[in-house]
């Protein structure tokens, strides 16, 4: 089957998914700095949202660049992936309205789920890769070549555990946490750059 129409479906959810974040944006009731400055955690909920969202577009458009063809493990791999994708926006905007409940401060509940939601997209993201690697020319094709060894695959679930057990009593420092994993993914994959654009 021809990739194509996966990537194309694939840019489309991400792109929907970051508008639904972006209208749960409010604008301040008041025309004021300290109205504006009031609504901080819940602009950077957003930020980090968008960040995470950016990451799974940008590593996904890497991932496909060693791709040849796809089969209907890879489109169900793929809809997983995406269908914890699509949760962003209620973990967010729950996340958000939390915030302005607990004065400014991310609740424990709220906090728990998004770090879930975060970490069942990083463990979809797996067996994608496995069925694209058992598509596309198994253990010594390209892309599993590429991808052999991955420290960022092994360390992002471990911190994404620390910061659910710490919801419970530290929220914040679990924000801390999903920022951390963001920083760690935020420059795109290049294990497969340095296979598919070798003079890079």
């Amino acid at each position: 089957m021809d990739k194509g129409r996966l990537e194309a479906f694939t840019d489309g959810v991400m792109a929907v998914v970051i508008t639904i974040m972006v209208l749960e944006l409010k604008a301040p009731h008041e025309a004021t700095l300290p109205a504006l400055l009031g609504n901080w955690p819940v602009f950077a909920s957003y930020v980090l949202s968008f960040v995470y969202v950016g990451i799974y577009w940008n590593n996904h458009h890497h991932l496909m660049h060693l791709v040849e063809r796809v089969n209907g493990k890879v489109m169900w791999a793929n809809l997983h992936m995406l269908f914890w994708i699509s949760l962003f926006p209620f973990s967010t905007a729950w996340l958000n309205e939390a915030h302005g409940m607990d004065g400014g401060f991310p609740a424990p509940l709220p906090t728990l789920v998004y770090g879930v939601v975060l970490l069942l997209t990083a463990l979809a993201w797996i067996p994608l890769t496995r069925t694209l690697i058992a598509c596309n020319g198994g253990a010594q094709g390209a892309l599993a070549r590429a991808l052999g060894g991955g420290w960022k695959e092994m360390i992002s679930p471990v911190i994404y555990l620390l910061a659910i057990a710490s919801a419970f009593f530290a929220p914040i420092v679990s924000c801390v946490l999903y920022t951390v994993v963001a920083l760690i993914w935020i420059v795109p994959d290049r294990r497969i750059e340095r296979h598919a654009m070798p003079n890079l």
